[in-house]
């Protein structure tokens, strides 16, 4: 697959703060990237050093393989970084058409974005009397004016109400289906696990997890259990050499293990053990899980 951006132990000091701690990532085109991680864990400087607007410490990135240099490369790049920053009182078209004509591209674009984004009825609205989530949805139009080979988000959702961050999403997948790269930046595991393919979660500007969302929920899951005497289910699992952990939530016997248990085979085992379940289900992990998990909280 065409790699978009190819980031190689990347750095970020300021001062003593180590910012950014070898952060290595490949985003392969048509894919939609996350990098999950809470306030002040590197998400906004690597993407900052990406975008040439934060100086690297060290390390490397090059985007499109190399082919371009980093300012010819970003104009195939569209971005949101802060918050959207338009003329109060020019009208929505007003104010695409003026990006237009700072970028060189045609005028035409401005009323397909506005649709992608659902702003088209609000095209002749100034953007003082925009909602929030309205302004956001401009700015991703105006994003999008370039016909970007990839979107860039830091934070896209961020202070919206439900209705807001279900419109971003909802347009973050349109834009994903119409083959638009996307990378984006959040503190939000369940915008990660409902947008992402992929997802890179940092902790103090180091990678714990590189990988595919789903990659990162399964591993080998768990199985829920239930029978009519559960001490005693528990008492028969205890002697099961493969299970490393048990546990009892809200009369649900919850067992893990490094390898994957077949439930036919768990099911023999307890029935040659007088155990008869009346309850087997075999559960993935969830991202939260394994996001506390690997964070330690």
């Amino acid at each position: 697959m065409e790699t978009i951006l190819s980031i190689k132990n990347l750095h970020k000091r300021y001062g003593k703060l180590q910012a950014v701690k070898n952060v290595s990532l490949e985003i392969q085109k048509g894919n939609v990237y996350g990098i999950l991680g809470p306030n002040g864990s590197g998400k906004s400087t690597t993407l900052g050093i990406v975008l040439n607007v934060v100086n690297k410490t060290s390390g490397e990135y090059s985007w499109f393989g190399g082919t371009l240099q980093t300012h010819e490369a970003l104009k195939k790049v569209g971005a949101i970084i802060e918050r959207p920053n338009f003329y109060p009182y020019m009208t929505a078209k007003e104010n695409l058409e003026l990006v237009c004509k700072i970028k060189g591209i045609s005028y035409n674009k401005v009323q397909e974005k506005l649709e992608v984004v659902g702003l088209y009825d609000r095209k002749d609205s100034k953007f003082n009397t925009f909602s929030l989530g309205m302004k956001q949805r401009l700015a991703i139009a105006s994003a999008l004016l370039n016909d970007p080979e990839i979107l860039i988000l830091d934070e896209p959702t961020n202070g919206l109400d439900p209705q807001g961050i279900h419109q971003i999403r909802d347009i973050i997948r349109l834009i994903a289906s119409q083959g638009t790269t996307i990378l984006l930046a959040s503190h939000l595991l369940d915008e990660v696990e409902k947008v992402c393919s992929h997802v890179l979660v940092l902790r103090k500007g180091e990678i714990l997890y590189s990988g595919t969302v789903e990659g990162m929920s399964t591993n080998n899951g768990f199985i829920e259990l239930q029978a009519n005497d559960n001490k005693s289910l528990i008492a028969a699992l205890q002697n099961h050499p493969n299970i490393t952990k048990i546990v009892e939530e809200e009369g649900k016997v919850l067992i893990y293990s490094n390898t994957n248990i077949d439930p036919s085979e768990l099911n023999k085992f307890l029935v040659e053990k007088s155990i008869y379940l009346n309850h087997l289900a075999k559960r993935k992990n969830s991202l939260e899980a394994q996001f506390l998990q690997l964070t330690g909280k």
